[in-house]
Order: structure tokens, then C-alpha cells, then sequence
């Protein structure tokens, strides 16, 4: 039996947030197109139902009044989508005061669309007179006037998001080698190198932090067990509030010199911790590189 196909609509006033507002839809695993005419929406979703690789079931839209030769297409697209089987419409109006559209418009010294030689309130008059029938059509309004960012993300969250989903936030937890440079997305970093390296011996060299005897040299070090209660401590209490932040991905970076025995032991260790409390992905980054025999420390 095929799947309902969720399809939101994001739309609203200019400056009202819907830049946001698809990040966040991004974040909840939709798929999003931003400005599409509205003539190709049919075709469109036809072609994801009938796509044999990628199964999607959620689809997020954005209709603007960037398109607004095509806005009035848009009714009739919509009221035809209504009575497609098998899919599930749904409409997120963003709102804002005049006032407070107008100061984000002069924060930002851009021009409203529809009154790019004018004045911006005219532009703001306009478009909402212009919003207004499909305004009437939304079952989600939000006025964003109080809202920071953050607090409509979470809204978003909570209108379009499966129980207990907060915005897909998760962890990545990414070993790798100083020899070949720090991740350049990396949150939190930490440095390993001052643990005994696996390296020097024989018989592990050509191993990873993966392999049981790698791991457990590492981890029987002292020094290693005191670390590692120690980086718990500190990792434990502020994650969530990455994530009351309105992070969508935490990466914690743990580095040894070449990235294959001390650093992957500790950040595997550490997955196996968090993902009890939070999901949470491994990867290591130079696991796997040709290994050499200079500049090891």
C-alpha cells in the first residue's frame, strides 16, 4: 500500500520568516523547492512518487510573490491538489505586523519586491492584500512579529514534526589525523595525542582504533579512563542546550596524529556513550589513509 504523501505549502508575507521556516522543514528530513511555478507542481510530484530510488513522503514548498505572474495559478493548482488520493496538503501562512516588517525590511536595507522603486509599506499593503485568499486557505497561521528565530524553528517542530522529533537534531562524532588537517565543521575538537600511541606497536600498527586489541591498548592507559570520565563530564550537560539553541547538528572532532588507532578508539567509545541519550552518527575521516612512518608522536 503506498504511503500518503505530505505536502506542505510555505507561504506568507515577505520578511515573515520563511527563510526559517524551510531550513527548519530541511531539518524534519522534507524535501523542500523554494519558488516553484506552479504549472510544474503535478509533474513534480508525480515524478518523486514514482521514483524507484529515493522514497519521499514529505515535500515542503515555498509559493512567494517573487513569482507573481503565477500566483494566481496557485488557487487552482491548489484546489486540484485537494483532491489527489494519496496525498496529504497542508498550508503555513506566515504573518508579521506592518510595523515589524517594515523595521526587518530597514535592518536588512532591501526592497520589498512588489515596491522595489517605493515605498516598502506600500509593498507590505499589497502583498497581504494579495496573500489574503490564500491566508484564508491555511490551516497553520503564524504570526511571527515576537518570534526569535529559534522559538519558529521550534514551532515548526511541534506543527510539522513526528512525536518526539525536535527539528533532527543529532550528533556527529568524526575521528580524525592533525597530519591532514582540523575538519573545518567541526564544533568541539579534542586532542588525543598525549595518550601512548598504538603506533609503535608491531603488532597493531596496520590495525585501527576499530580492531578490539587497538582499542583496548587505548583505553587501559590511565590517563585514557581519566580523560574519558572527564570528557563526559563536560559533554553531558551542554549538549542539550545546543540543541534548546536550535542547532541542528553537533559535530565533536576527536584528533590523534594520523587518525587511525587513538583517535577512532575514543570517539567510538564515545558514540557508544551518547547514543543511549541521542542520535547520533560515527565516522572517521583518515581511518583508512596509507599509513606512514615519519612524524608520528
Amino acid at each position: 500500500m503506498q504511503e500518503t504523501l505530505q505536502l506542505v505549502i510555505v507561504t506568507g508575507l515577505s520578511g515573515a520568516g520563511k527563510t526559517v521556516a524551510i531550513q527548519s522543514f530541511e531539518d524534519l528530513g522534507y524535501f523542500t523547492v523554494d519558488n516553484m511555478p506552479p504549472a510544474l507542481v503535478p509533474k513534480f510530484l508525480e515524478l518523486l512518487s514514482h521514483n524507484q530510488q529515493e522514497s519521499y513522503q514529505k515535500v515542503a514548498l515555498v509559493i512567494d510573490m517573487r513569482s507573481r505572474l503565477f500566483f494566481r495559478e496557485w488557487l487552482d493548482v491548489l484546489n486540484d491538489l485537494e483532491k489527489e488520493e494519496g496525498l496529504e496538503v497542508r498550508i503555513l501562512f506566515l504573518d508579521a505586523t506592518d510595523t515589524e516588517l517594515v523595521s526587518r525590511y530597514k535592518e536588512t536595507r532591501r526592497s520589498h519586491p512588489l515596491a522595489p522603486d517605493g515605498r516598502v509599506l506600500d509593498g507590505i499593503v499589497l502583498e497581504r492584500e494579495l496573500l489574503s485568499p490564500l491566508k484564508n486557505l491555511s490551516q497553520h497561521v503564524v504570526d511571527t512579529t515576537t518570534l526569535t528565530p529559534r522559538r519558529l524553528r521550534e514551532t515548526i517542530s511541534e506543527q510539522f514534526g513526528n512525536s518526539g522529533e525536535t527539528a533532527g537534531f543529532h550528533i556527529e562524532v568524526v575521528s580524525f589525523g592533525f597530519k591532514y588537517g582540523i575538519p573545518l565543521d567541526a564544533d568541539l575538537m579534542f586532542d588525543v595525542r598525549f595518550l601512548p600511541n598504538p603506533y609503535y606497536q608491531a603488532d597493531l600498527r596496520q590495525k585501527t582504533g576499530l580492531n578490539q586489541a587497538v582499542y583496548d591498548y587505548v583505553m587501559e592507559q590511565k590517563q585514557s579512563e581519566d580523560f574519558y570520565r572527564h570528557l563526559l563530564a563536560l559533554l553531558e550537560p551542554i549538549i542539550p542546550d545546543y540543541q534548546k539553541e536550535g542547532k541542528a547538528l553537533l559535530t565533536i572532532a576527536i584528533g590523534c596524529t594520523g587518525g587511525q588507532h587513538r583517535s577512532v578508539a575514543f570517539a567510538h567509545r564515545l558514540v557508544e556513550a551518547l547514543k543511549k541519550d541521542w542520535p547520533v552518527h560515527e565516522s572517521h575521516r583518515d581511518k583508512d589513509r596509507r599509513k606512514e612512518t615519519v612524524n608520528r608522536s
